[in-house]
C-alpha cells in the first residue's frame, strides 16, 4: 500500500497518524469538504450583557464590546487501512485508545499544510462505516468520524 503522499498531512501530539496507525482524514464522498468546513468553521462568540429598561427601545450595551470565543466541537472523518484482519483491528483499536487517552486527554493537532495547530480532546466516535467485511482476509479498510471538543478556539 504505497501512499506516501498521506505522510506528515496529520499530527497528533507529534505522531504521523499515517505512519503509527494508518490512519487519515477522508471524505464521505468524492469532493467533500468535511473536514476541512469543520476545522476552518469559526466559533461562535460568547453573548453580550445587555440592559433592556422598559422606558428605552431596545437593548443597551456597553459602548465596547469584548469580544470571546466560545469552545466548539469539531468533527472529522477518518479511515484506516490495513493489509490484513489483524493488522487492522490492532491499528483501529490503537488509534482509537490514542484518540481517548492523547497526553494526560490533550490532543495537539497539526495540519501543516494548513499551518494551523489545535488543542482539543476526545469526546466521541459517532460514526463508523465499514468499506470492506472484516469476516474476509485480505485488504481492510473503515471509515469513521470523530468529535472533539476545543475549548479554547484560536478564532
Amino acid at each position: 500500500m504505497a501512499m506516501h503522499g498521506l505522510e506528515g498531512l496529520v499530527m497528533i501530539n507529534g505522531t504521523d497518524i499515517w505512519k503509527e496507525y494508518g490512519a487519515f482524514l477522508t471524505e464521505g464522498k468524492k469532493g467533500g469538504r468535511e473536514n476541512l468546513t469543520a476545522i476552518m468553521s469559526p466559533s461562535r462568540v460568547k453573548g453580550h450583557v445587555g440592559v433592556d429598561i422598559r422606558e428605552h427601545n431596545g437593548t443597551r450595551y456597553s459602548g465596547k464590546l469584548d469580544v470571546r470565543n466560545m469552545e466548539r466541537d469539531v468533527t472529522l472523518h477518518f479511515a484506516i487501512f490495513a493489509p490484513s484482519v489483524s493488522e487492522w483491528l490492532s491499528r483501529y483499536r490503537s488509534f482509537i485508545t490514542f484518540l481517548k487517552q492523547g497526553a494526560g486527554g490533550w490532543l495537539e493537532f497539526s495540519f501543516p499544510t494548513l499551518g494551523i495547530a489545535m488543542r482539543m480532546f476526545y469526546q466521541s466516535c459517532p460514526g463508523y462505516e465499514p468499506l470492506t467485511y472484516l469476516w474476509r482476509e485480505g485488504v481492510q479498510a473503515s471509515r469513521f468520524k470523530v468529535t472533539f471538543k476545543e475549548p479554547d478556539p484560536l478564532f
